[in-house]
């Protein structure tokens, strides 16, 4: 051995490692290493904490949708102003704070709710010697009213408040106004005396209708029209002549729309008339072959008519749309019975929600949309006289038998929510049958929210599903081949390069698929299908092509670079495709594929459908799922692939009973984390997509996302309403099911993983 070979051995043997030097970069690395590994667990351990604060957070968020309503008996006192007359109505005003006793002898008594005080008094214009015979009211937010006169006339007055602010205190000062006249309106011109009234009113119209003594039907129709010189409404008197029925009629109501006119008998027989320029019949059935009907009334809106009888049943109908059967009268839902005869339902003026009373004082709220009942409780020993609930739900007035006036408070924040309206089929008005919907609000006060999740749901997991039909197969044969057959140093530039797509920002993807992608792909369709058809056919053809060469043309290109010569075939079949898109569309669709998918399949089109987001979203995903595949292929030890080659196997047998399985842990989890992706996307489906939350695989039609929902419908709900929290349940959803989806997805590589893991 030679002096210079020796020279390194001789000056390791001199190192003195005892050394105050190496001790302490001993003591330092051993720092360096426990700073880290402490750090590393803090980061840990940070992370989980945060996870669980959010979901604590969203909990805490949620919760409140699911808490029962509660009532508070706030005063009792004696019946305001009772030498007035018997109570017809009660009703409050917006603060709940003022409240309105209309009585059988014209009186308008306004009182404190808090107290009973009688704060004004106002006498009704009913004229001399007539007396009043029935009440009804309009629209709860109209504020509109009227009497049913002897003498076969109707009073019509409004029920309003001024408020000011004196002082910084605030004062409610109510008046009756009188929007058509301080005189009676003439609607039994026999002078018969009206026992039952209803009326509506619009821009359009004012149809007042009502029951004489004789039973029969009497009507009055007022058409609105502006005069042009002096924009004045004019109103053109019609009268409205109903064919006679049977039975004595003993209860009437109309549509909002003033399109139906109900009449119920004595027998429970419901008769349904359309009013058009003259009443006629359209429909009879019965309500009730048990109990006779004691109450009936419109929920809000006036499209459900709520049905109450003397067995404490209570039920909702409204007019079903039959595309042969034209327009019918359905039963819809039932609700929990009170224990007696139902004496009043009083509908909630803001939601589809109403009060109901029975003769032995059980109050009941209730739910239609949720078909939920929201709280009971007793409220008097006997019955009640009558109830009034306030604009805001939030308050009740209830009269008894005893003659003392109960001021209630009521906490009822988030009725419309159950299971069955966030996750089952619900019947909604106006709809021909019951359906999962999510349209969460409108323009209007009377608008029934469709809160379901299910087409959220639907859509999340649609989105996804054609994201991972393109990106799984791709990611997991790039990788394969990647890690397994190229060549390194193409590898080192071929990783790298996929890698960087995940880089590009979503909403980049979102936009150019949006705008560019979707418009694209609808009108070239044929060759994206073509696209999709041949892709594979040029790539097996050059494979064979390839392999049918002689040894000396394929040995010119080195192991592992022959992935490059698919290059060029891959973009030639894609300017193939395209161009041949438009021949292909005139010879097999006649010239429009679209119309061609809806006349003859019956398949609808929406530009922005699930195979762009397929298509955008796959792209996307795919960098992930190639990453963690390719990586995990990679790490196989290369003892146990040579192995298998040096006991005979083919490079394919030992790609598909070694290589897979050993990296099998590594490749689910890859695919899992790309699903996870897939699900919580919310750029690209909210760009590429209608946003239509509709429940149908079609390719070709479009979705809505748990995810994008919450980025759509967040900015615009009110903090703490039930929209609010409902956004926050989609988010909760979507939370737990990732982690369900990441928890199954850890279990079945663990296993996986101990199975494969002594290969």
């Amino acid at each position: 051995m030679s002096q210079e070979q020796a020279q390194p051995s001789t000056e390791l043997s001199r190192i003195d490692f005892s050394d105050s030097k190496f001790a302490h970069r001993r003591k330092m690395r051993m720092l360096k290493d426990k700073a880290a590994t402490g750090g590393i667990a803090v980061g840990g351990v940070a992370v989980i904490i945060a996870i669980v604060l959010i979901f604590f957070y969203l909990l805490a968020e949620v919760a409140p949708l699911f808490e029962g309503a509660s009532m508070e008996r706030k005063a009792d006192y004696s019946i305001p102003q009772q030498e007035a007359g018997k109570t017809l109505f009660l009703t409050m005003e917006e603060q709940a704070e003022i409240g309105l006793r209309i009585t059988d002898q014209g009186q308008a008594v306004f009182f404190s709710t808090s107290d009973g005080s009688v704060v004004e008094n106002v006498a009704l214009d009913v004229p001399e010697g007539v007396e009043v015979t029935g009440f009804t009211a309009s629209q709860s937010a109209s504020g509109l009213l009227a009497l049913a006169l002897s003498d076969g006339t109707a009073l019509l007055f409004r029920h309003k408040y001024k408020i000011t602010y004196p002082n910084d205190q605030r004062h409610i000062a109510p008046f009756i106004e009188y929007p058509y006249g301080s005189e009676a309106i003439v609607v039994d011109a026999m002078g018969q005396p009206l026992t039952q009234l209803t009326l509506r009113d619009d821009e359009r119209a004012l149809l007042v209708a009502g029951v004489n003594k004789a039973g029969a039907i009497r009507a009055v129709r007022f058409n609105k029209e502006e005069d042009f010189l002096t924009e004045e409404v004019v109103l053109e008197e019609q009268v409205l002549d109903f064919p006679p029925l049977p039975k004595a009629t003993t209860g009437v109501a109309l549509s909002i729309d003033q399109r139906w006119l109900y009449a119920l008998d004595d027998a429970n027989g419901l008769t349904v008339f359309t009013l058009a320029d003259e009443p006629e019949l359209h429909s009879q059935l019965e309500l009730s072959s048990g109990a006779k009907v004691t109450d009936m009334t419109f929920l809000l809106g006036g499209i459900s008519l709520l049905v109450g009888d003397a067995a404490g049943e209570l039920s909702q109908w409204f007019l079903v749309r039959d595309e042969q059967q034209g327009w019918r009268l359905e039963f819809i839902r039932d609700f929990d019975s009170l224990s007696g005869s139902v004496s009043h339902i009083e509908p909630e003026h803001r939601r589809k929600g109403f009060v109901a009373v029975d003769d032995q004082g059980q109050l009941a709220i209730y739910n239609t949309t949720a078909r939920r009942t929201v709280y009971t409780e007793t409220i008097a020993d006997q019955g009640v006289r009558g109830i009034g609930i306030s604009p805001r739900a939030n308050a009740l007035l209830v009269e008894d038998e005893q003659g003392q006036m109960h001021y209630w408070r009521i906490e009822n924040e988030h009725p419309e929510i159950s299971w069955s309206s966030l996750w089952q089929k619900v019947w909604y008005e106006s709809y021909p049958e019951p359906d999962y919907i999510w349209q969460s609000s409108a323009s209007t006060n009377d608008f029934e929210p469709k809160m379901s999740l299910m087409p959220l749901t639907f859509g999340t997991l649609k989105a996804a599903f054609y994201a991972m039909l393109l990106a799984a197969p791709l990611a997991i044969c790039g990788a394969i081949y990647t890690a397994h057959f190229m060549a390194p140093s193409m590898r080192r530039k071929i990783k790298p390069l996929v890698e960087l797509m995940e880089a590009l920002p979503t909403v980049i993807l979102g936009f150019l698929a949006g705008l560019w992608l979707a418009p694209f792909v609808e009108t070239h369709l044929p060759g994206i299908f073509s696209l999709l058809i041949l892709t594979p056919i040029g790539i097996l053809l050059m494979s064979y092509i390839w392999a049918q060469l002689p040894p000396r043309i394929r040995h010119t290109v080195p192991e592992g670079w022959v992935a490059a010569l698919l290059i060029p075939v891959v973009l030639l079949v894609g300017w193939f495709s395209v161009s041949m898109s438009g021949p292909m569309e005139q010879v097999f669709f006649d010239g429009d594929m679209r119309s061609w998918l809806g006349d003859s399949l019956g398949v609808s089109f929406d530009q922005r459908n699930a195979m762009v987001v397929g298509l955008a979203m796959g792209f996307a995903v795919i960098p992930t799922i190639f990453s963690i595949a390719e990586d995990a292929i990679f790490s196989v030890p290369k003892h146990l692939s040579n192995g298998s080659l040096a006991l005979g196997a083919t490079p394919w047998q030992t790609l598909t009973r070694v290589v897979l399985l050993t990296a099998s842990p590594g490749i689910f989890s890859a695919l899992m984390i790309g699903f996870g992706r897939a699900v919580g996307e919310t750029m690209i489906v909210l760009m590429a997509t209608g946003n239509t939350p509709i429940m149908d695989w079609n390719i070709f039609e479009g979705m809505r996302t748990l995810a994008a929902n919450i980025a759509v419908e967040m900015p615009e709900s009110e903090v703490g309403s039930t929209h609010f929290r409902v956004l926050f349940l989609a988010a909760l959803v979507l939370f737990m099911f990732t982690f369900a989806v990441n928890t199954a997805a850890e279990i079945v590589r663990q296993r996986l993983r101990k199975r494969y893991g002594s290969l």
